[in-house]
């Protein structure tokens, strides 16, 4: 073979591998290309107005304090809010004092949170009255107050029985219409309490941090299906039974123990809130929004 044959050979070699050079990288940016189209897109825009019109919220709690607060900011963004408390007239005038909307009287009804036939015939008469139910907020709650070695073991398993076995009956009673439905927004009421241990709370902080640990739970198993949940963990919040209850010298003390240096408002708690029941937190899920002023950082 002459020098100029081996020269050709070369070059056709070359030729050669070029050419599966080009047709790998053909392929392989097909295949990417293939592969960005299996990406699933996004809303093509996010509304940030927090609007709820046209759905359908249910509020435990929401007879006073922070869940009347929760309702009366989702009545003001256009839901249709049942509040749903332990007593019926409570619940029956609460109903009555929020905003007016155009899809429909507000309701009050009286549900135990601790009786399960209690949850299933008021999230049935919410449902027969509204059609659907798109949000959920689990504010109903207790606390008992003792030193550890002298807690009651009945306050201890009330307190467990209305805050996080409470949470759980309505989560799973309004989840299974939302997962029929196809989607929602579950938020639970937590506390700074699930967080750091705190004097004479053993019942409460027990009780909300198993709360933090079911809202992972149900997020991981129906986020996937267009139900996201989460917490909202508030500090101490300046309610009626709030200002009772903390007004003292011990209460003065906690609050300089919060970097912002006071409690919290009922309408901060909603603020939170009505923006995990919103459109623009659809990518929040099974996250706990801490409304406490800094004070669980230290």
């Amino acid at each position: 073979m002459t020098t100029a044959d081996t020269d050709r050979t070369a070059d056709t070699a070359d030729t050669d591998r070029t050419a599966d050079t080009d047709r790998t990288a053909d392929t392989d940016l097909a295949a990417e290309t293939d592969l960005a189209a299996a990406l699933r897109p996004g809303p093509g825009a996010v509304d940030l107005t927090n609007d709820l019109t046209g759905r359908t919220a249910v509020v435990t709690g929401g007879a006073s304090g922070i869940g009347n607060a929760i309702a009366h900011a989702f009545a003001a963004r256009g839901a249709r809010v049942a509040i749903v408390d332990v007593r019926a007239d409570p619940s029956a005038e609460a109903a009555a004092e929020l905003p007016a909307v155009t899809t429909g009287a507000h309701l009050g009804l009286a549900c135990d949170v601790t009786d399960d036939g209690s949850v299933a015939a008021a999230v049935q008469q919410v449902v027969d009255a509204a059609g659907s139910i798109e949000v959920l907020v689990n504010c109903a709650g207790i606390v008992a107050l003792d030193a550890a070695e002298d807690l009651d073991a009945g306050a201890w398993a009330r307190t467990l029985d209305v805050n996080l076995t409470g949470t759980f009956r309505l989560a799973q009673a309004v989840g299974r219409h939302m997962l029929a439905a196809g989607g929602g927004r579950i938020v639970n009421i937590a506390s700074q309490a699930a967080h750091v241990g705190l004097d004479r709370h053993a019942a409460y902080c027990a009780s909300k941090a198993g709360v933090l640990g079911l809202t992972r739970v149900l997020a991981l198993e129906w986020g996937g299906r267009g139900v996201t949940v989460n917490t909202v963990s508030p500090t101490v919040v300046l309610t009626d039974l709030g200002r009772a209850a903390w007004g003292n010298e011990a209460g003065l003390r906690h609050q300089d123990e919060i970097p912002t240096g006071r409690f919290a408002t009922p309408a901060e708690i909603a603020a939170a809130v009505l923006f995990l029941a919103s459109d623009g937190a659809a990518m929040v899920n099974g996250a706990d929004l801490r409304v406490d002023g800094g004070f669980t950082i230290r």
